[in-house]
C-alpha cells in the first residue's frame, strides 16, 4: 500500500532561521499520528509544508505517491484556532456554504451538491442541530465540530489538524479526540493532530512525531516518548515519567509540555507562530 505521506530529506528555512532540518520520515495510510514539540519546533510549518503553501530548501514531499500540490482535495485542512470576528453573524450553514465556495476544490457542482455537501459534513461531526445558529456563539467545543465538518466538505483522505484542543477544557478535549479518531476509522482517513501535550491523545493515536530543534522522531509512544530519545531531540536531559497512564515530560524541575506554552494562552493570537 503506497503510505499516505513521504518526506525525504526536507529542510525549510523560515527568515534566516533552521525550522526543519534534513527530515525524513514516513506516514502509514490510516495511521492517527500525534504531532507534538515545543512551540516553535516546526508543527505548523510542516503542515503548511505538505499544504504547499511554504517552499521547502531541499527535499520532497509525496502524499499518496503523488507530489504535492496546492490546494490539493485529498488534505482537510484545521488551521490553529483563530477568533471569528465577532460581527460575523453568519450561521453555521452560510459559514460552511462561503467557504465551500471560496475553495478550490476543483469542484463546479450546482447550489443542491453544496447543500448536500454541508448537510453530510454536519451529520458527520454530530452538528446539523448547530446549523442555523450564528457560528460566532458557540461554545469552543461545538466550533471545533464545524470546523471540522468543513475541513471534511472536500472529502478528503489526509486530515491535518493544527491544535484543535487550544482553549477547550478537558472535556471538550476528549469530545474533539473522540469524534476524530472515530472520523478516522468511518471514513479511514489519516490524522495528522498537533497537541501541547500527550496525555489527551494517548488513547487515540497509532504512532507519535515529536519535532525538536530541526529534527524529527516518530514512532510509537514507547519507542518514541523515553529520555533517551528526547534528551537527543532536544539537545538537553529530558527525563519521562509514567504515573496511572499519564506520562509527564521533565527537563529539569519543569514539565517540558506545559511550560513551554504558558506564554501562548495570554493573547489570542496563534497564527504566527513557526511552531
Amino acid at each position: 500500500m503506497t503510505p499516505a505521506l513521504q518526506i525525504e530529506n526536507l529542510t525549510i528555512r523560515l527568515g534566516g532561521h533552521m525550522i526543519l532540518e534534513s527530515i525524513s520520515l514516513e506516514i502509514h495510510t490510516g495511521d492517527f499520528i500525534g504531532v507534538l514539540g515545543t512551540n516553535g519546533a516546526g508543527k505548523t510549518t510542516l503542515f503548511k509544508a505538505i499544504l504547499g503553501l511554504v517552499a521547502s530548501e531541499t527535499g520532497q514531499i509525496k502524499l499518496f505517491g503523488e507530489p504535492i500540490r496546492r490546494g490539493n482535495a485529498y488534505i482537510g485542512y484545521l488551521p490553529q484556532a483563530r477568533s471569528l470576528a465577532s460581527h460575523i453573524r453568519l450561521s453555521c450553514h452560510d459559514y460552511l456554504k462561503s467557504a465551500w465556495y471560496g475553495q478550490n476544490w476543483g469542484f463546479s457542482f450546482g447550489n443542491s451538491e453544496a447543500e448536500r455537501t454541508i448537510d453530510a459534513a454536519l451529520a458527520l461531526t454530530d452538528a446539523k442541530a448547530l446549523a442555523h445558529r450564528p457560528i460566532n456563539e458557540l461554545s469552543g467545543g461545538e466550533r471545533q465540530r464545524v470546523l471540522i465538518a468543513q475541513s471534511l466538505m472536500g472529502r478528503p483522505k489526509l486530515l491535518i489538524l493544527d491544535e484543535p484542543l487550544i482553549s477547550l477544557d478537558p472535556a471538550r478535549q476528549h469530545d474533539v479526540i473522540r469524534l476524530v479518531r472515530s472520523l478516522q476509522q468511518e471514513l479511514k482517513l489519516t490524522v495528522l493532530f498537533s497537541a501541547h501535550e500527550l496525555n489527551p491523545l494517548l488513547g487515540a493515536l497509532d504512532r507519535v512525531l515529536y519535532l525538536g530543534r530541526g529534527k524529527a522522531a516518530l514512532g510509537t509512544v514507547d519507542a518514541v516518548v523515553t529520555g533517551p530519545v528526547l534528551s537527543q531531540l532536544y539537545a538537553t536531559d529530558i527525563e519521562v515519567i509514567r504515573v496511572n497512564n499519564r506520562i509527564f515530560v521533565m527537563a529539569g524541575n519543569s514539565d517540558l509540555e506545559q511550560d513551554a506554552h504558558l506564554h501562548e494562552h495570554d493573547g489570542h493570537d496563534h497564527g504566527h507562530s513557526h511552531g
